[in-house]
């Protein structure tokens, strides 16, 4: 064979066998498109896509309905579908038919009542033995004007709402003006400072009829 022929046959033999360098970026190029292949196949699916879609309207639906129930629930607080039920002034306590309002401060026996009718109250009346022990209840380690009173050990025991006592409990001393003590009903004089208590009826609200 011609040495020619030879050296051409050479040539061609380095040019179409690969070299380490080309097997490298071969091997990158198949890494690169494996990627791209794996970027396709995790793109979003119609199921997920689906799924997303049954998860944002169910949030959607929990949202609506959270705020449904906030403005029910604030309708329910400020207006009464009426009748209500009778309720009681801030700070003060309810019983049976009553409102009862115990102060934090001291004053006489006339004072503590111009203070409960600036509450549109008087100082505390009861009607039964249950109101009466439910006051004594409240009325912990301290002495609270009530709303009786008496000219005289001679004349008897008057509400403020000027109803005579039927002496459902004994009123103890010789007083005439009655506070709750630890054992009862009891008398003083009525320039004496104690804490007091008002009472007066339970409103009853009613929605408004437009009339």
């Amino acid at each position: 064979m011609p040495a020619a022929v030879t050296q051409s046959a050479s040539m061609s033999m380095l040019e179409t066998e690969p070299t380490s360098a080309d097997l490298q970026q071969e091997g990158e190029i198949d890494k690169e498109l494996q990627g791209k292949c794996h970027k396709m196949v995790s793109t979003v699916t119609p199921v997920k896509l689906y799924c997303c879609c049954v998860v944002n309207m169910g949030l959607t639906v929990a949202v609506i309905t959270l705020v449904a129930l906030s403005v029910r629930k604030e309708k329910l607080v400020t207006e009464c579908p009426g009748p209500c039920s009778p309720t009681c002034p801030t700070d003060w306590i309810g019983f049976g038919s009553q409102c009862f309002y115990f102060s934090e401060h001291r004053n006489n026996w006339t004072s503590s009542q111009t203070s409960c009718m600036t509450l549109v109250a008087h100082l505390a009346l009861f009607n039964s033995l249950e109101e009466l022990n439910f006051l004594m209840r409240y009325n912990c380690d301290s002495d609270h004007w009530i709303g009786l009173h008496r000219e005289s050990p001679e004349h008897p025991w008057m509400w403020t709402n000027n109803t005579e006592y039927n002496n459902l409990d004994p009123i103890r001393g010789g007083g005439e003006c009655a506070y709750l003590s630890d054992s009862g009903i009891s008398s003083g004089r009525a320039y004496t400072h104690r804490k007091w208590i008002c009472s007066k009826p339970k409103a009853t609200p009613y929605k408004d009829q437009g009339f």
